[in-house]
């Protein structure tokens, strides 16, 4: 099990990210989240900055890739409306929460809000080896349980969000921490990672 201290550093480190963030903008919880892969602040993202931003946090070239197909495929049309289609497929971040897809945990609401009793359902309903953590199993287990009929956009779109955030933030027990979830909704844990990362490339390069 990953240390006390280890997990507290990593608390502290979240949490003052949080709030630098809460400081610095009006934005809801879910633009936050958006707005890290706007790489030059312009308010819109494209494949090349969600490519960018997947790097930046520590994914491999193949999971970058296929996240920036995917998730600007995806979300270029529902967050434009009324806008023609580009063959860029930009993402515009301020209406990030009108691509919110079915079948998901309802942690963020219509509006892109973040909702505490349904973060803190997951952990009532599906934590059942660890109680502020999730195992693989676990988290198959709440996938499936949310999967609403015939949502297959949703059924894939929960799939690949969830598994590319075990992947890149499991623990060495397998284990995705709540304090690590909590901090992928306020929009947190992303700017924490590039900056552990390129923490981490400047002390090999020494």
């Amino acid at each position: 099990m990953v240390s006390s201290s280890k997990s507290k550093d990593f608390q502290d480190g979240v949490d003052a990210d949080a709030l630098r963030s809460t400081m610095a903008t009006d934005q809801n919880v879910m633009q936050k989240h958006a707005a890290f892969f706007d790489r030059n602040h312009d308010g819109l993202v494209y494949p090349w900055e969600t490519f960018q931003g997947f790097r930046a946090i520590g994914a491999g070239y193949l999971l970058s890739m296929a996240g920036a197909v995917f998730i600007n495929l995806s979300l270029s049309g529902t967050t434009r409306p009324g806008k023609f289609p580009s063959l860029l497929f930009p993402i515009e971040v301020k209406n990030i929460q009108m691509g919110k897809h079915g079948s998901d945990s309802g942690v963020y609401d219509s509006e892109g809000r973040f909702v505490p009793s349904k973060f803190d359902e997951i952990f009532c309903k599906y934590a059942r080896t660890h109680a502020n953590a999730l195992t693989s199993d676990e988290l198959m287990a709440m996938l499936k349980s949310n999967r609403e009929p015939k949502d297959y956009k949703g059924w894939i779109g929960s799939w690949t969000e969830w598994k590319a955030l075990y992947t890149l933030c499991k623990d060495e027990n397998g284990l995705l921490r709540r304090e690590t979830i909590k901090a992928v909704y306020d929009g947190s844990l992303f700017e924490h990672l590039e900056r552990e990362r390129a923490a981490a490339k400047a002390k090999a390069t020494v």
